[in-house]
């Protein structure tokens, strides 16, 4: 079949890996513009853009596909032209009006990091985490104009582990997703097979992943370790939980563990460091359970292990993170 693929970042990307190493024929890879990254500020191409272009696959890269100005009239009919078999959609990060998601001749397939209708959106990875959900998955829709509404034609399931972070759960997703999505073009009449037997998402069950942003991975100490724990975990790699310093500094915290300590001063209070061994820093929560951080990132350096924590006596016994 002639497939147009449209994505952005890495997890797009292994499944455009996927689909490259299938026979099907990729007309088309549609991806953002190019960004600005890194310290240098360099104009970046995303990860699907560089996987295309080692492989020859024409690259567009509309702003958008509105019917209200020339520029996206002129891209709904470029995609027209290709005369595609379906289009593949992975975090493209642009909105389809219908008249795109009509063009392919059997429509667009998203595919989604989670058990829809649960976690809609843009961070359905890191909501599960943070919500003790004690499994993810991932879904294949057939394209509609909502928001993660279309209707479910496979889903592929995946135990949240007690270690997970975003960045592991996302490459296991990353991997469950390019597989889930050649099964279903395995063939044509397998993608006919499968939009015939589609499902409709349960409105009911709808549970939304709104965007993630950086003031909400400041760390509450007040909440309970388990949650503590979840939250630092779903904010690694981005935005990374912290606790601050001063008034103009943060500590970043990369990872962390249920602490077994067991000794707890009874006048301690939540945020406090209770212990700092070879493990890490323990810190009391407000459930008067500890947690213990075993990597943290002072500012202008490198992220530390627990054995470096422990050497540098950057952080002492009874200091109360605010």
């Amino acid at each position: 079949m002639n497939i147009i693929f449209a994505g952005t970042p890495e997890f797009a990307a292994t499944a455009l890996a996927a689909l490259i190493n299938t026979e099907h024929r990729i007309v088309a890879v549609y991806t953002q513009p190019d960004r600005k990254a890194g310290r240098g500020q360099k104009l970046t191409a995303s990860a699907v853009k560089q996987l295309a272009l080692e492989h020859d696959l024409p690259v567009y890269q509309p702003l958008h596909f509105k019917a209200s100005t020339e520029e996206g009239l002129a891209a709904q009919q470029q995609l027209a032209e290709l005369n595609a078999d379906v289009m593949v959609v992975a975090a493209y990060g642009l909105i389809l009006p219908q008249v795109v998601l009509d063009t392919p001749k059997y429509g667009c397939l998203n595919i989604h990091g989670s058990l829809l209708p649960r976690w809609r959106g843009a961070a359905p990875i890191q909501r599960a985490i943070a919500a003790a959900d004690a499994e993810t998955g991932v879904t294949i829709m057939k394209m509609a104009a909502g928001l993660d509404t279309g209707d479910m034609m496979l889903k592929t399931y995946c135990p949240i582990l007690a270690s997970d972070t975003s960045a592991t759960l996302h490459d296991k997703l990353a991997i469950q997703g390019a597989e889930a999505i050649v099964d279903v073009l395995r063939s044509e009449q397998r993608l006919i097979d499968a939009l015939a037997a589609r499902e409709v998402q349960d409105e009911s069950l709808t549970v939304y992943a709104h965007k993630l942003n950086k003031s909400e991975a400041k760390v509450d100490w007040s909440q309970a370790a388990a949650d503590i724990d979840r939250n630092i975990r779903a904010f690694n790699p981005w935005p990374v939980a912290f606790t601050p310093l001063d008034d103009s500094q943060n500590l970043r915290i990369w990872t962390c563990a249920l602490s077994d300590v067991q000794t707890i001063p009874s006048d301690a209070v939540a945020g406090q460091i209770i212990a700092i061994d070879s493990h890490g820093v323990h810190v009391l929560c407000g459930d008067q359970q500890c947690i213990c951080l075993t990597s943290l990132q002072w500012p202008g350096a490198k992220a530390f292990n627990a054995l470096q924590i422990s050497q540098s006596n950057k952080l002492h016994l009874g200091h109360i993170f605010a």
